[in-house]
């Protein structure tokens, strides 16, 4: 029983520093996995996430969200220039009443839902079909973007 203690104990403590090292933004490349360049700003995850395929076999958010010719998926655009308008602060037009991105609120931001599938969303998962899907360390960075009033930077 004690080893069990002190088991929970230690894994408590290092989420304990993993948060607070996320928290701080210092170091992030050491758990975005595939994505080591991946930072809490636009740019980097429009670069990293949106714009490419990673080193998972994770295809690139814009292989399904362009209007390159095609109708994207969910009416969706996440190309360059035009993504951040079309996320932040917009509502998704396959979940009515949903909000794509809330800044300052990951929780209820319907991307975030999508990307770590949520039990309330409409469709599948984000990437679409049976992964790879985002890291839980990608996921801090977007949500830590987020936390920080997901400003266009």
């Amino acid at each position: 029983m004690n080893m069990q203690r002190a088991a929970r104990h230690a894994l408590g403590v290092f989420f304990l520093l993993l948060i607070g090292g996320v928290a701080c933004d210092e170091k992030l490349n050491s758990i975005t996995g595939p994505t080591p360049n991946l930072a809490p700003t636009f740019t980097s995850i429009q670069q990293n996430i949106f714009n490419a395929s990673d080193a998972s076999g994770r295809l690139a958010c814009i292989q399904c969200h362009s209007d390159q010719g095609r109708t994207p998926s969910g009416n969706l655009v996440l190309l360059e220039g035009r993504s951040y308008q079309d996320i932040v602060g917009h509502q998704s037009t396959g979940k009515p009443g949903a909000t794509i991105v809330i800044p300052g609120d990951p929780d209820n931001s319907y991307i975030v839902k999508k990307l770590e599938g949520a039990a309330d969303i409409a469709g599948v998962r984000m990437p679409r079909g049976n992964g790879p899907f985002l890291t839980p360390g990608q996921m801090l960075v977007i949500r830590r973007w987020i936390e920080l009033g997901a400003p266009n930077n």
